[in-house]
């Protein structure tokens, strides 16, 4: 069954997500909809557009923009007849970055190793957010002339980046194991045992040694490493730390004798401040 397919057949249940009963499936599809939209959507997206996306029926993505005009999610433009993000849920945005105080440490520790680093290397904090991660804080050179164009809200592959795979590799087990099942069904038998084999061994890099390398596996001139971020109470789902750039710039001898070190000594300084 493939994901389009998946989502649909689920939105159609009368009891919401596997039955239950208290899951309000209409919200759900509202939320979807919000998701949809990416940084890259400058020009917004029309219903044809979001309703692929979703996987949602036409007259129902119709119904669900039509409410959210209503109430400023969405804002609509006639010239194009597509919507885009209201001011509304850039509100949201930074209740949820509020609450998150883990930022508050980390952002100047990333600041000083992204300096450190020098031009071309990003370093970043992300979060979950269906199957991709999503930056939460970055951090690049301040006299830097390049870097990697992600900055907070950028999503990236939660399969394959590394902060995808790092967050993979400390996801509670039944979380992972039904994440692990959604991308198999996302990439398709053909591809899944390749990327099943590198979640694995990026899950193996952590427990040997704290950080994970990832060479051109999310972009193929694209390196990265990443750290994991648990909860130390285990209340609240985990993050991850990223650090990357260009592959010219960050060379795999690179990340791993020198890069990856350091951003591992970064998480654990932050944890230490936290506790």
């Amino acid at each position: 069954m493939n994901v389009r397919k998946r989502i649909q057949d689920q939105a159609e249940k009368p009891d919401g997500e596997n039955g239950d009963r208290q899951f309000v499936t209409a919200l759900q599809r509202g939320l979807d909809i919000l998701r949809a939209f990416t940084p890259d959507d400058r020009m917004g997206l029309g219903n044809r557009e979001l309703a692929a996306r979703t996987g949602l029926p036409n007259s129902t993505v119709s119904r669900l923009t039509y409410t959210l005009l209503k109430l400023g999610f969405l804002t609509y433009d006639d010239a194009t007849g597509r919507y885009r993000m209201g001011v509304p849920v850039l509100g949201l945005g930074y209740a949820c970055l509020g609450g998150i105080k883990v930022r508050e440490a980390a952002q100047p520790l990333m600041q000083q190793l992204a300096d450190e680093c020098g031009d071309g290397v990003l370093v970043g904090l992300g979060g979950r957010d269906d199957l991709t991660m999503t930056y939460i804080a970055a951090a690049r050179a301040a006299r830097g002339m390049i870097s990697l164009q992600l900055n907070v809200g950028s999503r990236i592959s939660l399969g394959r980046s590394a902060m995808g795979r790092a967050y993979l590799a400390v996801a509670a087990p039944e979380e992972r194991a039904e994440l692990m099942t959604r991308l198999a069904e996302r990439v398709g038998p053909d591809r899944w045992p390749r990327l099943r084999a590198e979640i694995d061994e990026a899950a193996e890099q952590i427990r040997t040694r704290g950080f994970y390398c990832n060479t051109g596996q999310w972009q193929s001139d694209i390196n990265s490493v990443s750290v994991p971020f648990p909860s130390p109470q285990g209340d609240v789902p985990p993050l991850a730390f990223n650090l990357g750039g260009p592959a010219y710039v960050l060379s795999p001898e690179r990340l791993e004798n020198e890069l990856g070190p350091k951003l591992l000594h970064l998480v654990n300084t932050v944890k230490h401040i936290r506790e």
